[in-house]
């Protein structure tokens, strides 16, 4: 039997203009699109997976480490760019990227509380020279 394939993510968020602000910060292009019933949410395509952000009501994710929550984990090609245009739009200072057996890394909270890890992308020779 083949492996499942990752197709879906939604995250239903308390203030979707901040959402949006923190994930375009992080590299996501998010479109309007509609759902069915005639509701407005955005979509972002990453291959063949789609991330949408649905407005919801007010509240916070679960406590990180506990049962039930979620934390997403991303991997982008220069985590202090990334780590810049996030700290633009937050209230509080960031944490620093550190060095970690998988690479340079540093886990942020959305506006919602979810924590979400960025892994910085190891180029290869080939890679570095290109850009």
């Amino acid at each position: 039997m083949p492996e499942p394939e990752l197709n879906l993510i939604v995250l239903w968020v308390a203030n979707a203009i901040a959402a949006l602000d923190f994930y375009r910060a992080l590299g996501f292009r998010f479109e309007i699109a509609s759902s069915a019933e005639g509701l407005d949410y955005y979509a972002c395509y990453l291959g063949k997976t789609v991330i949408e952000i649905h407005p919801g009501s007010a509240g916070a994710a679960l406590q990180p480490y506990r049962g039930g929550s979620v934390m997403l984990g991303l991997k982008v090609d220069n985590i202090d760019e990334v780590l810049a245009k996030a700290q633009k739009l937050s209230k509080t200072t960031l944490p620093d990227a550190h060095e970690s057996r998988w690479g340079r890394r540093v886990v942020l909270t959305d506006p919602d509380g979810r924590k979400i890890q960025l892994i910085e992308r190891k180029l290869n020779k080939i890679n570095a020279v290109m850009q």
